[in-house]
C-alpha cells in the first residue's frame, strides 16, 4: 500500500492543506490539524479547560455548507493564517495572537451572516485539537473504496468531501474497515485503528461549489448496508510520513 495524497486542516470546517510530508508524535494529530475552530456564540466551549464538543457547536460544513467557499491557508513559521472568500475578500492575521484571533473571528462571523449564534469566537489552545472524535488520531482512506463508491454511483465524488488526512491505494475496496483493533506502519510511525469513520452530511457539500449536490450516506448505505468510509487511527509510536512512503499492517 501506498501513501497518495497527505492534508491537515488548520481551521475546523474549512478546507484542505496538502502536504508533501509530515511528523507524527505519539497520541497526537498531523502538526496543525484542527488546530482552529470557531466556536458559535451558544457553545460550551471553556479554553481554560477544553474538552471535545460535537461538530455542531462549531462552523462546519455538517450546518454550514457555505463554509467550503473559504479557503484557509496557515503558516506555522509565523502563525500567520489567511483566509479568502471567492469574492476576493479576505483577512491575513496572525492566529497565534488573541487581537488577531478575535478579527478573524469577526470576519468569519460576518460570511456566517444568519447562520451565526449568538457571538461565536475563534479560538486556538495549544495543546487541544478540534477534531470530530475524542482521541486525537490520523484518519485515513483506501481510494478503492472511493472510487468504488463512485462508479456504483455513476458520478464523481471528490475526495475533499471526506476530509481524511491519508488517502492510500494498494488495497481492495472496503477492506480496510476490517482493521479496527489492528496496528499499522505508517511511514515510520507505527498507528492503532480504533474506529471507522461514520459519514455525516458534511459530505452532502460539494467542495467546489459549496453547495449540496449528493448524499454519499444514502449511497454508502444503498450500495454497502453501512456510512462508513475510512478508519480513524491513534499514533502510538512517533515517526514521519510523507506522499510516496509505504502502508503495511503489523
Amino acid at each position: 500500500m501506498r501513501v497518495e495524497h497527505l492534508f491537515r486542516y488548520p481551521v475546523k470546517g474549512l478546507t484542505a492543506e496538502p502536504l508533501a510530508r509530515a511528523p507524527l508524535a505519539a497520541g497526537e494529530t498531523l502538526p496543525w490539524d484542527r488546530a482552529f475552530a470557531l466556536a458559535q456564540g451558544d457553545a460550551p466551549f471553556d479554553p481554560a479547560a477544553p474538552r471535545f464538543l460535537a461538530k455542531q457547536n462549531f462552523l462546519c460544513l455538517m450546518k454550514n455548507a457555505a463554509a467550503a467557499a473559504v479557503t484557509a491557508r496557515f503558516e506555522p513559521a509565523t502563525g500567520r493564517l489567511a483566509l479568502a472568500l471567492p469574492s476576493g475578500e479576505g483577512i491575513e492575521e496572525d492566529a497565534l495572537d488573541a487581537g488577531g484571533r478575535e478579527r478573524i473571528g469577526a470576519f468569519l462571523t460576518r460570511f456566517m451572516g444568519a447562520q451565526a449564534r449568538g457571538q461565536p469566537r475563534f479560538f486556538h489552545v495549544p495543546g487541544h485539537a478540534f477534531t470530530d472524535q475524542k482521541r486525537k488520531g490520523v484518519s485515513l482512506i483506501n481510494l478503492a473504496s472511493l472510487r468504488d463508491l463512485e462508479a456504483r454511483v455513476g458520478a464523481p465524488r471528490s475526495l475533499h468531501r471526506f476530509r481524511a488526512n491519508v488517502y492510500f491505494s494498494g488495497l481492495p475496496p472496503f477492506a480496510e474497515l476490517a482493521w479496527v483493533g489492528r496496528r499499522l506502519r505508517l511511514g515510520t510511525a507505527i498507528l492503532g485503528v480504533f474506529k471507522t469513520i461514520t459519514r455525516c452530511p458534511a459530505t452532502e457539500v460539494n467542495p467546489e461549489t459549496a453547495e449540496r449536490d449528493a448524499d454519499p450516506v444514502a449511497e454508502l448505505r444503498a450500495h454497502y448496508g453501512h456510512s462508513d468510509l475510512g478508519v480513524h487511527a491513534t499514533v502510538e509510536e512517533a515517526g514521519e510520513v510523507a506522499v510516496g512512503d509505504g502502508l503495511a499492517l503489523l
